[in-house]
């Protein structure tokens, strides 16, 4: 992620990286939600590094649902499973919103 985020910088482009922008010492974790929600209003785009076991990411996928943001799916760690998935979700959702 590190370097993804560098290389959409050096291009110009401004990221809210959560790891690097917002203090992870958070004891309740709402002020890094928050940070979160700010920062996705304020987005042109959402780009996906999907971990299906991260409460985080999935948050940050209503979130970025429910603002009608742009998504672009960068990576998956996870192989798609039969049946309904929010990886299938992610995908769907990218094609529709493609620059």
């Amino acid at each position: 992620m590190d370097n993804y985020v560098a290389s959409l910088e050096k291009e110009g482009h401004q990221v809210h990286y959560p790891p690097r922008d917002v203090d992870q010492n958070d004891p309740t974790g709402f002020v890094l939600y928050m940070s979160h929600k700010d920062a996705m209003k304020k987005c042109d785009r959402v780009d996906i590094f999907w971990d299906k076991t991260s409460t985080g990411s999935i948050s940050d996928l209503g979130m970025a649902i429910m603002s009608e943001k742009k998504i672009k799916l960068v990576k998956s760690y996870y192989e798609d499973t039969p049946g309904k998935t929010f990886l299938k979700i992610i995908k769907i959702l990218e094609e529709k919103t493609k620059e």
